[in-house]
């Protein structure tokens, strides 16, 4: 079994939204996308930016109206302000662990998400890009 953290920032508000899933398809996907439209402010709209995994780019996703998907050319993965989000995780909570089994997986991947939101000043400092939002 596997467990995959699927996770969306929003560095302007210091917000994340995510979901630790068993399987990186289509069907978690979309469950990760009407999680991120639920976490959507009421009126606002979302852009995500993916890079073109197949599970990103496939028409059978069911993209929220207040979702946006844009995605970033192949083979840049530091364009991507999550990416620097999976590196602070496991270098802070995820990392030089030993785990009993898949439950403790789970709860140590939702954990860590638990307190990454918890702090959104961490969120703001590690997502923010002079590209996507001006210095």
């Amino acid at each position: 079994m596997w467990a995959y953290i699927f996770g969306a920032i929003c560095p302007k508000k210091g917000k994340g939204a995510g979901l630790v899933l068993p399987y990186c398809d289509t069907g978690a996907m979309n469950k990760h996308l009407k999680e991120i439209s639920l976490a959507v402010d009421p009126g606002a709209h979302a852009v995500l930016i993916l890079d073109q995994a197949g599970w990103h780019t496939t028409p059978k996703l069911t993209v929220p109206a207040n979702i946006t998907l844009m995605f970033l050319p192949s083979k840049a993965p530091e364009l991507n302000p999550v990416e620097n989000v999976w590196q602070f995780m496991r270098d802070n909570w995820l990392s030089n662990r030993i785990f009993t089994d898949y439950d403790d997986i789970v709860a140590h991947c939702c954990a860590a998400w638990n307190k990454l939101v918890d702090r959104p000043w961490k969120i703001i400092s590690i997502g923010m890009r002079d590209w996507a939002h001006g210095s």
